[in-house]
């Protein structure tokens, strides 16, 4: 297995948001090393207190350019039976982080750097990134979760023609086709990402747990299962003090004004 510099990826926190920094140049690519550390650094941000949101970044320059191929190369077929699973369980630890989760996505998202911002709640790109999956260029399809979470996010022919082609798409085409959700500045990427972990960050943190856990678990099942779930988590919730401090505080103070532990 590589080595791992512990500097390579960190979780940062500050001011109940935790950014989790992407730091192997020039690229960033996602060896086996990093991929296990994601997986550590999403258990720890899902049960810290003092982590409320979560950015996931990879920098000025660069989000991820994706698996490190020369590594990669080296394994055959039953290394790779072993080690996909471990590869898509730690990109499904990220998009099971119970918390908001944004993606600032700079420079280039491709291949599983394009997977790991698949696995955020929200994608705010700047306005020179691109985006794809381009393992067909390799003769091998996305094996981190971009056949799946892609699909689901884009549709299926919008995937299929990603996947299929594997061309990069540029910040505006990502944009109108829902692979982003916002085309800012790139000087101004990580800042607005920031500001939109932070304000979520100051939220009822058991609510927005079920929020996500809700939308995500029920777009994997049928309906009446789906709003079986919704039902049992908004009643669940009115047993909690943020509940009750929300409620007290829009009856007194009108709406919006809650402030929540």
């Amino acid at each position: 297995m590589s080595s791992v510099n512990p500097s390579s990826v960190n979780l940062e926190v500050s001011g109940g948001v935790g950014t989790i920094r992407l730091d192997r140049p020039p690229m960033n690519a996602l060896n086996i090393a990093i991929q296990d550390r994601l997986r550590e650094l999403a258990a720890e941000a899902g049960r810290r207190d003092d982590v409320r949101a979560v950015i996931l970044y990879g920098g000025e320059k660069v989000f991820a350019a994706g698996a490190d191929i020369k590594e990669m190369r080296d394994m055959d077929h039953a290394a790779m039976v072993v080690r996909s699973r471990e590869l898509q369980e730690s990109f499904t630890a990220v998009a099971r982080i119970p918390k908001p989760v944004v993606a600032a996505v700079t420079g280039y998202a491709l291949g599983g750097g394009c997977e790991l911002a698949l696995c955020a709640d929200f994608r705010i790109a700047a306005d020179n990134a691109k985006l794809g999956q381009p393992e067909i260029l390799l003769g091998l399809i996305p094996g981190a979760g971009g056949t799946q979470r892609l699909a689901r996010l884009i549709g299926p022919s919008k995937a299929k023609d990603l996947i299929f082609t594997g061309r990069q798409v540029k910040a505006p085409e990502a944009l109108a086709l829902g692979l982003v959700d916002r085309v800012v500045p790139a000087e101004e990427v990580y800042e607005q990402a920031h500001a939109w972990a932070a304000r979520l960050a100051q939220g009822p943190a058991l609510a927005l747990r079920a929020a996500k856990e809700t939308v995500d678990a029920g777009l994997e099942t049928d309906l009446e299962t789906g709003l079986a779930l919704e039902r049992n988590w908004f009643a669940g919730l009115f047993a909690t003090e943020d509940r009750e401090r929300g409620m007290r505080s829009f009856v007194e103070d009108g709406p919006g004004k809650a402030k929540f532990r």
